[in-house]
């Protein structure tokens, strides 16, 4: 039987590297950049706690409130 924790981790881990592959097309930098971008932000912080259950959220609607919200411009990281 799948553990439900360890299910979680991994779940979460898949949609944070989606998070960072699609920073890092959309705003044409490198996965480091788009790395530092998602895991400097608040969004990281929400994900990783499960707040609000953010974590089922699609992860291009939740790239695009970071870039929105973090005041990141397309290009301009």
């Amino acid at each position: 039987m799948v553990d439900k924790d360890e299910l979680t981790a991994f779940y979460r881990q898949e949609l944070e590297a989606s998070i960072i592959g699609y920073l890092a097309d959309r705003l044409g930098t490198g996965f480091r950049e788009a790395m530092r971008l998602y895991y400097g932000s608040k969004l990281s912080t929400l994900i990783e706690s499960g707040a609000n259950g953010i974590d089922n959220l699609d992860y291009k609607n939740l790239a695009e409130d970071l870039i929105e919200n973090e005041g990141i411009l397309a290009g301009q990281p």
